[in-house]
């Protein structure tokens, strides 16, 4: 039984429709009325007498089909305007200033005066008695006793008041100060503004700031987006080795960038030399995990770590794609690894966005170097030549 679609159109757009012939016509209105559906517009029936006035809502166009005067007329709405981008978040806040330095030392202490000159010996005194002292049985005082005869009393005397406080001394000149400590260096400048939730799911790009969403799969935690860093290094015959899709950028803020084989390890040795000078018809030693063009600490993944992450998911190609695109239907992105299908760059062109999405892995040698390949129903590894441009996941260490 064929399918059928409730569509109609009132008396202005019949109108319309008969005075455009085969012009697109902008439908106003619709009323329910049934309708024939198939699924290519090159299928149509011819538009005779027979079928006048019929309608047939085409899949692969996505419009509507009237006939008239023995014309198929097309019907399409037009296409809304693109939304305002989004206001950029605010400047982080300035890092705190450094501590001041600690005080300098007290001076050293100052050399001792010289020692005054010895006075002069006076002139011996005449012998005298010896005489003692006895204290009194009462204990009021003591009994002065001279060549042992008694001359003289001494009572204990009162205690006096408490003599008033001396003067205090002057004060010894200060040493002289130590130099200052040296000021701290102020804090580095806050990261640019950008509210993120969960901060523990996101890698910041320390290279470019770009942010990327993570996510850990089993035992492995990879990148949910792909790669979009700007890696311009020239080849023999190219003047760079990555590239937006259409060279339009607002497709790399989307899907990534594509990337030589040579690039995606970087051979150039921009930021190790794990692959250094690996490429297209060359034989090199690759040290494993190899960074390539990844963020530190993250790394190209080798064709078992590829592997590994299928097995993780069931082996469902399915479950590896993100929602929402026409030619994947069955995608469930059940793990959040979210692969779009972001096409290739093969042969100096750029093809299949929409459709399949490719990355490069870290295993291969000579001009052939293993990819895995996503489509609507399938994915697998294959050889391929390195002169390609595909995405590039990367996987941390």
């Amino acid at each position: 039984m064929p399918n059928k679609i409730l569509f109609g159109l009132s008396a202005t757009a019949a109108i319309l429709l008969s005075a455009c012939g085969d012009e697109i016509t902008e439908v106003t209105e619709v009323n329910e009325v049934g309708m024939k559906v198939i699924e290519k517009g090159e299928a149509l029936p011819t538009c005779s007498s027979d079928n006048e006035g019929a309608m047939i809502y085409a899949v692969d166009s996505a419009a509507a089909y009237f006939c008239v005067n023995r014309k198929w007329t097309s019907m399409k709405g037009e296409k809304g305007d693109q939304g305002e981008p989004g206001k950029d978040g605010k400047d982080g806040e300035n890092g705190k200033d450094g501590a001041d330095g600690k005080d300098g030392k007290d001076g050293e202490k100052g050399d001792t005066g010289e020692q005054g000159k010895q006075g002069e010996k006076g002139d011996t005194g005449e012998a005298g008695t010896s005489c003692a002292v006895e204290q009194l049985p009462d204990s009021s005082g003591f009994k002065v006793l001279c060549g042992g005869d008694s001359v003289g009393v001494v009572l204990n005397g009162v205690a006096g008041e408490k003599g008033d406080k001396g003067d205090q001394g002057e004060q010894g000149p200060k040493g002289d100060q130590g130099n200052p400590g040296e000021k701290g260096d102020k804090g580095d400048k806050g990261e640019d503004g950008k509210s993120v939730e969960g901060a523990e799911n996101i890698l910041i790009d320390a290279r470019d700031k770009q942010i990327y969403k993570i996510v850990t799969i089993g035992n492995q935690t990879w990148m949910a987006e792909n790669l979009n860093y700007a890696y311009l290094q020239p080849t023999a015959t190219l003047d760079s080795s990555s590239w937006c899709y259409d060279d339009d950028p607002a497709n790399c803020e989307k899907y990534g960038r594509y990337y030589l084989w040579s690039a995606a390890m970087d051979s150039a040795a921009v930021f190790s030399d794990d692959a250094k000078g690996c490429g297209y018809g060359t034989t090199c030693t690759i040290k494993t995990p190899s960074r390539g063009i990844c963020p530190a600490g993250w790394h190209i993944p080798s064709r078992d770590e590829w592997n590994t992450l299928y097995s993780a998911m069931d082996k469902s190609p399915y479950a590896m794609q993100a929602k929402g695109f026409e030619n994947w239907p069955d995608a469930t992105d059940a793990y959040g690894f979210s692969v779009l299908p972001a096409g290739k760059y093969y042969i100096s062109s750029f093809r299949g966005m929409g459709s399949i999405a490719v990355f490069w892995s870290a295993t291969g040698a000579n001009s052939y170097a293993n990819r895995w390949y996503i489509d609507a129903g399938t994915s697998n590894f294959y050889s391929e030549t390195m002169d390609d441009g595909y995405s590039v996941r990367c996987v941390k260490d």
